[in-house]
Formats: structure tokens, C-alpha cells, sequence
């Protein structure tokens, strides 16, 4: 068995969050870290270094998180220079882990956030993990759960999917996933697909309400909440006026009366022609026909019974 406990060696993994945008929010427990590493681990040596020198932290030493870690194509959005790119493989996990089990202490943080989040974190502590080396998750801010409360949608479950699929086909495939879900559903996304993921959103959920959370805690916040439809017309006209920047997590609503009654109606409609078909065929009996018409649409014993026993 596996545990987490503190041990005896100094050295250890430690994953820190940082501020979303809004440099109050940095933990103190956070700050302390970042002062004590031996070495920070980073997605991007510029963004980080841009932090410490606004947090005052002097002397610490920067890797990029891709001279590091653990050989595994990186579904993150492309980017050029001193960061990670849609095409780079971050390696040589064994060898920054080592380091740790040596007498490093080593920080992750991720560009802004909670690390381990839809990052190259979660890679990097399962490696710890299987290692042995010791881990400290600090707790700090996240944007998912920032946006889930911030939406004010009140299903007190939720269901986080990570970065929103760049396809067409994996979009519905996604969205028809969760449609079932009893949990409001959050994912992130890029600027430049939003209006796409919107639209996307809209086609598969017209009728629930969908929470566009851009910037947090930033000086440009912005919370637009509404139908999936109106949500993606004002985004694609302020896209084709303004344009759109930020970080983005967009909010799904769980099904509202409106989508619930009209799933039912589709159920009961293809659940009748079913009845009629099943007893046409006469190859069941009317407690055989009720017991498939519940299994196989969803509807109630009693439903099922009028349709058998009233439906000719």
C-alpha cells in the first residue's frame, strides 16, 4: 500500500499553486516554497520567471517542465519559445526524480493555478508516487472550481472534462457523454475555439443554461451567463468585432424542466412505436413487452402499462 505521509528525507516533490491573474492570491504557504526550492519546475520559464520576480523570490533556479519529466505526447494548445508545444514529449522523468530521492527539493507550478490540473503535474506525481519520493500538494486557486461557483448553478455535483475537444466529432461525442450527467459540467478552452464550442454546446443542449467564465480574478473578469444558443450569438459577434482573449472555462448547466419534459416526450413517442411493433410481432407477452419498454426508454411501470394495454 501506497501512502503519503510525511518521511524522513529532505528531499521531496512539492506541487504549488500560483495566483489565476491576481498576485493577493498567492498562498503564503505557496510563496514559502517557491523561497526554500532547489529547483523550480516549470510549463514556461518566462511566465514563472515573470512571477518570481513580481512575488520577490531571487536566486531560485527555472527547468522547463520538458527537460524533465516523463516521455508522453501533451495534448496541450500550441506555443513557441521557452515553452511546451502540442508536439513536444516532456522526458527523463527518472532522472528528476532521482534528483528528489537525492536531497532535492523540487517545486512544480504550472503557468497559473493549481498544477496537476490538465497539466503536466498529474504525470509528474504518478512518477513520484511510484517512486517513493514524498509529495506535498499545496491547496491554492483553481480556475474549475473558481467558475463552478461562480456560475451560480446550484446542482451541488460537477464534472470536470478538461480541455473542450478540438474536433467536431469529439465534441458531440463529449457532449453527449455528460448529457445523462446529473452534475454541471466544466470545461476549458481557448480563445480562439469558444464560438466553435459554443456552437457545439448549443446544438447538442439548446435549451440549458451554459456559463462563460473569462479571466478570473483579473482585471478584465468577465461571467456571461445565458441559453447555450444566445450565449454562442454574443460570442461570435464579439468575436468578429472585438475578438476574444483570456483564459476560459465554460460551465454547462445540469437539464432544466424544459429539457427534461421534452426527453420524456421523445421517450414515451419511441417507446409507443415500440409497443406497437413488439405487440404486432406477438413474440412477447404484455409483461414481457412492459418489462422491455422499461429497461430499454426509461419510462415507468405505469406508462408502460398503458401503452401495452391501451395502444392498438
Amino acid at each position: 500500500m501506497k501512502t503519503s505521509g510525511k518521511q524522513e528525507k529532505s528531499g521531496k516533490l512539492v506541487i504549488c499553486p500560483t495566483p489565476l491573474g491576481n498576485l493577493g492570491d498567492m498562498p503564503p504557504r505557496a510563496l514559502e516554497a517557491l523561497r526554500e526550492a532547489d529547483v523550480v519546475c516549470c510549463e514556461d520559464t518566462r511566465v514563472t520567471g515573470k512571477l518570481l520576480a513580481a512575488l520577490g523570490v531571487e536566486g531560485v533556479r527555472l527547468e522547463r517542465m520538458d527537460e524533465a519529466i516523463i516521455r508522453m505526447p501533451l495534448n496541450r494548445a500550441g506555443m513557441t519559445g521557452g515553452s511546451l508545444s502540442a508536439g513536444d514529449q516532456i522526458t527523463n522523468g527518472d532522472a528528476l526524480v532521482s534528483r528528489a530521492l537525492g536531497g532535492e527539493v523540487i517545486v512544480y507550478c504550472s503557468d497559473a493555478g493549481m498544477p496537476g490540473v490538465s497539466d503536466p503535474g498529474q504525470l509528474l506525481v504518478a512518477l513520484a508516487r511510484k517512486m517513493g519520493v514524498p509529495v506535498d500538494v499545496l491547496p491554492g486557486p483553481t480556475a474549475a472550481t473558481t467558475a463552478y461557483v461562480a456560475s451560480g448553478f446550484t446542482c451541488p455535483r460537477f464534472y470536470f472534462g478538461g480541455f473542450f475537444p478540438r474536433k467536431a466529432g469529439e465534441r458531440t461525442k463529449v457532449l453527449e457523454s455528460v448529457r445523462a450527467l446529473d452534475a454541471v459540467a466544466l470545461f476549458y478552452e481557448s480563445p480562439k475555439r469558444l464560438v466553435a464550442c459554443l456552437e457545439a454546446i448549443a446544438a447538442v443542449f439548446p435549451k440549458r443554461m451554459v456559463a462563460v467564465c473569462r479571466e478570473l480574478s483579473k482585471l478584465h473578469e468577465e461571467v456571461a451567463i445565458d441559453l447555450a444558443p444566445a450565449l454562442a450569438d454574443y460570442f461570435a459577434s464579439r468575436e468578429a468585432n472585438e475578438g476574444i482573449k483570456g483564459e476560459i472555462v465554460v460551465v454547462i448547466d445540469v437539464a432544466n424542466e424544459d429539457e427534461l419534459a421534452e426527453a420524456s416526450n421523445c421517450a414515451l413517442d419511441r417507446a409507443t412505436q415500440a409497443a406497437l411493433d413488439m405487440l404486432a410481432a406477438g413474440e412477447l407477452s404484455k409483461k414481457e413487452v412492459i418489462q422491455r419498454l422499461q429497461e430499454e426508454f426509461g419510462i415507468s411501470r405505469n406508462a408502460a402499462y398503458q401503452l401495452v394495454h391501451v395502444t392498438k
